[in-house]
């Protein structure tokens, strides 16, 4: 397989409390998607980069968990996950310090035990995962849907 290339823009206008910043993607999913000091310090709606590694996350990590399940021959798959990712004041400055994954999965007969292992894989395989080793935590709380 060759190498997969995906990019995504960023600019900047301003200082970084007064400015404002635009991102797009290569898809076009994001297209000149503003961003602000206080949609990433604050609670100001609208997206972030902390809000955009979070997503990476949620969506590797679930389709990982579909691909394990599905080479395992389970039927009627099913993986919602939240991923949360904490963006904290540390000595020198901020850090992300913690991704933190909840994950519900349900297939036809499917444990509770095969579920959290095949998570727990997740959680330090899949490839935004790899790419994020150096955040300290990854918090997981894996268990079957209803």
């Amino acid at each position: 397989m060759s190498d997969i290339e995906r990019s995504a823009t960023a600019s900047w206008s301003g200082t970084l409390r007064e400015g404002t910043g635009h991102i797009s993607t290569q898809s076009g999913v994001l297209n000149n998607t503003p961003y602000t000091f206080v949609t990433r310090f604050e609670q100001a709606p609208g997206t972030n980069p902390e809000e955009l590694i979070a997503a990476a996350e949620a969506a590797c990590f679930t389709m990982n968990i579909a691909a394990v399940l599905g080479r395992r021959e389970y039927r009627n798959v099913q993986v919602d996950t939240t991923a949360t990712c904490v963006l904290s004041q540390v000595e020198g400055g901020r850090k992300i310090t913690k991704i933190k994954l909840v994950t519900r999965g349900k297939a036809d007969g499917l444990d509770l035990a095969t579920f959290t292992e095949i998570a727990e894989d997740a959680k330090k395989n899949c490839i935004i995962s790899r790419a994020l080793a150096g955040v300290d935590e990854f918090e997981l709380d894996a268990a079957l849907a209803e």
